[in-house]
């Protein structure tokens, strides 16, 4: 049989090496020129593909580019047969009416005279629990650069790319945007990629100049352009078969990861070839994910299926006969480093931060989501944990998907001061009051700006969660009259005392509008809320506490676990009541991974450690040791504090993380910014421990060794940086780079300077530097 050259090449030749680079958008963004502009055969229909293409010549090659691109839904950008962007744009929307626009320069792929621009628009044309279709599928490009300018406009030529087609049932379920992803390579191909193809199409119909419905006003995007991973070979790509024999071919993944896959084969026409992962169906038939499906053309031919996956392995199901000269995937995944770190003598806790980072990781994209498979969807219980995890996991730029989750919650504001997650949404609209207070307050809002600094996302959210608070009355007794929301929801599994959570939630949320009302000088403000606060303490304690434990009055279940915990952390709860909760703690194991977080966290505030370690291994030792994931489960699973395993790739199932660097390290910002951090190991029976990462001061790091004489610790400050650092009392003297400075008192009146001490520690603090502290 003759061989012919197929130019669905562009997937391994166009794609391969090109890995997009970002750089720092600081250019003015000038008024929009361009117009809107679609096919001239599109009726906006669901999955529908695009192709836009523009010849052009350049006349004096610009320094800068910046070129500003919106789609509903998704593009990709070639320039010279070269790849721009792999998948750009972002699902809508900021708010409930407008769209993201992204901003690339793309100086670097012009060159003096001819030139070809060539895009790929994906519309997805289904709302979903993490997308508002606008309902008309479009692209506008603006570029306005000095003596360079390139606009959308009826100039462009376009068409619908017939290759593309609907799948056959089953389909995603329906909290998904994305469609089943089918090409048919008889009916469409991807020459008109190519600067020398021959183009003949009909003009692009122009739709209007921004802003213009129903994309209305444009947004920049907030968050870098995916990471390209390029093309890979899968774990056993030397094991694969060369020749199909029409049975599933089983390719492994190194880990879960976002991927697209790809194929090389010789093979007839009209054959159907599916991709899938496993992960497409594994939650059962209501559940689907997303699959993949090829028809063939005759000869050699190579396709990559554009729509992400994730999975731990990737599964083809290609016919008997087909010659097959590789099976790849390329991996993609939100543009932030794997900076931090955490090791200690215990492998249990080093294999959970491990699998905790890849959950964490998996579940970054567009936003950040519960799961990448079942839902795609930014639930802001979920977020809370995530973005907690960030700050000791991924550099500094994993920020920017926080505070674009930030300011998406309060953008989708309803009129009545009512929040709800997850958004963007279109299908979806249940305010889970529970998330949203804890959302608001200082986990959520508060610990980021902890952590960033970043004041002015604070000052633009400020009124918003004033409003949500305003939402909430206090009853007769001085704590909250019962709200149910949409959802009356505290956590997965049975016994879960909800008002309890909710007032404790509350109260977290005061705390956090308290610190804003004091960084944005509102101290009237702060002041009554600070009264506030103190009355609702008071008032907490007398219903909830019962002698024994927290608990509602009509609630007849076990003592929750959880609403324990928050009454520790949020500080409602005093150490005269210590002795009880940690009875409960172990007693009670009702919480979700969710909420376990919590319960952990609770016990190092009490100084607990030894036991705090002891209950995290008990509760995810079947995550770590008998999973044979790299990433961890929904829920614990086993007995009734479950409803089922759920998704093995779950966002809010990575607290351990934070409690092992935050808690056992003891590294925590006590200053904005990471201008001040305490370093207050509690490290139980563990013999030694170090964790560190990149914050926005720069690199910090600690590792604790435990010895016979003692304790050594090494720690780095950076920059502008101070550290407060606790040594417990049982040590009676204390160097600092081999010079003493406490001999069962503080020595010296030289630096470093004494911070005082409680039960339990002594306090100093140290400059930006590198230390070696002794303790013994």
């Amino acid at each position: 049989m003759k061989k012919r050259k197929v130019y669905i090449s562009f997937i391994l030749i166009l794609l391969a090496t090109s890995v997009f680079k970002l750089e720092p958008v600081n250019c003015q963004s000038s008024d929009w020129k361009a117009q809107w502009i679609t096919s001239v055969q599109n009726q906006n229909e669901s999955n529908t593909w695009i192709c836009f293409r523009k010849d052009f010549t350049v006349y004096d090659k610009p320094e800068k580019a910046f070129s500003k691109i919106a789609v509903d839904s998704k593009y990709w950008l070639w320039i010279n047969d070269e790849l721009v962007v792999f998948e750009g744009g972002l699902k809508r929307g900021p708010n409930p009416l407008d769209t993201y626009f992204d901003e690339i320069d793309i100086a670097p792929y012009l060159q003096n005279g001819k030139n070809t621009l060539a895009i790929l628009v994906w519309y997805y044309g289904k709302d979903s629990f993490s997308h508002k279709s606008s309902g008309q599928a479009g692209l506008i490009f603006d570029c306005q650069a000095e003596n360079f300018v390139l606009l959308s406009d009826k100039s462009w030529q376009s068409k619908i790319e017939l290759g593309y087609f609907h799948s056959l049932p089953p389909y995603p379920n329906f909290r998904l945007s994305e469609s089943n992803v089918c090409f048919d390579a008889r009916k469409g191909n991807f020459d008109w990629l190519k600067s020398e193809s021959k183009i003949k199409w009909g003009h692009a119909v122009e739709l209007g100049i921004p802003p213009v419905k129903p994309w209305n006003n444009l947004v920049r995007r907030p968050i870098p352009q995916w990471k390209n991973y390029g093309i890979r070979e899968y774990e056993n790509s030397k094991d694969l078969p060369k020749q199909s024999t029409g049975d599933w071919i089983i390719c492994e993944l190194p880990y879960n990861g976002h991927i697209t896959p790809v194929l090389d084969i010789e093979a007839p026409e009209g054959l159907s070839i599916k991709m899938q992962t496993d992960n497409y169906d594994y939650l059962g038939s209501e559940k689907l994910s997303v699959r993949a499906e090829y028809i063939t053309k005759e000869g050699h031919q190579e396709y990559e299926s554009l729509g992400w996956m994730n999975g731990h392995i990737v599964k083809y199901l290609i016919p008997k006969g087909v010659k097959i000269n590789a099976l790849k995937y390329r991996e993609t995944g939100f543009n932030s480093e794997f900076t931090g770190y955490f090791n200690c003598s215990d492998e249990f806790y080093n294999k959970l931060w491990q699998k905790a980072v890849r959950t964490l990781y998996v579940t970054m994209r567009d936003t950040y989501m519960d799961c990448p498979d079942r839902e795609r969807a930014q639930w802001w219980g979920d977020l809370v944990n995530e973005s907690g995890e960030s700050f000791y996991a991924l550099s500094p730029s994993s920020s920017t998907i926080t505070q674009k989750g930030i300011l998406e919650l309060i953008n989708w504001q309803r009129e009545d001061g009512t929040l709800f997650s997850p958004v963007p949404a279109g299908n979806w609209n249940k305010e889970l009051p529970g998330q949203m207070l804890a959302s608001i307050g200082y986990y959520g809002f508060w610990n980021y700006y902890l952590n960033t600094g970043d004041k002015e996302t604070i000052a633009k959210v400020y009124k918003g969660v004033k409003r949500y608070l305003d939402v909430w009355k206090l009853n007769s007794s001085g704590v909250l009259a019962e709200r149910q929301g949409d959802w009356y929801w505290g956590d997965w599994g049975r016994k879960v005392d909800k008002q309890l959570l909710f007032n404790a939630w509350y109260y977290l949320a005061l705390k956090g509008y308290l610190n804003m009302s004091l960084l944005l000088n509102e101290n009237t403000v702060a002041e009554q809320v600070k009264k506030d606060m103190d009355a609702f303490k008071t008032s907490f304690n007398l219903v909830f506490w019962d002698g024994k434990g927290y608990r509602t009055k009509e609630y007849t279940g076990d003592y929750d676990d959880r609403g324990q915990a928050l009454a520790i952390v949020s500080g409602l709860a005093e150490k005269d009541k210590n002795e009880q909760i940690l009875k409960i703690f172990k007693t009670s194991f009702l919480a979700s991974p969710y909420m376990e977080k919590y319960v952990l966290e609770a016990l190092f505030v009490m100084g607990e450690d030894e036991y705090g370690l002891e209950r995290m291994k008990k509760r995810y030792y079947n995550m770590i040791e008998y999973s044979p994931y790299s990433t961890l489960y929904e829920n614990f699973g086993g007995g009734e504090d479950r409803t089922g395993y759920g998704t093995n790739n779950h966002a809010w199932s990575g607290g351990g993380l934070t409690i092992l660097s935050q808690y056992v390290c003891g590294l925590f910002p006590v200053e904005a910014g990471w201008k001040s951090f305490m370093v207050k190991p509690q490290m139980a029976k563990l013999k030694f421990a170090e964790t560190g990462n990149e914050t926005i001061s720069g690199k910090v790091s600690v590792r604790i060794e435990k010895n016979k004489s003692g304790m050594e610790m090494i720690l780095f400050v950076p920059g502008e940086s101070t550290a407060i650092v606790y040594v417990p009392k049982q040590y009676k003297k204390i160097s600092i780079n081999d010079k003493l400075i406490y001999d069962r008192k503080f020595i010296t009146n030289e630096y470093p300077e004494f911070e005082g001490n409680d039960d339990n520690f002594n306090m100093f603090k140290v400059n930006a530097g590198k230390y070696l502290i002794k303790a013994k």
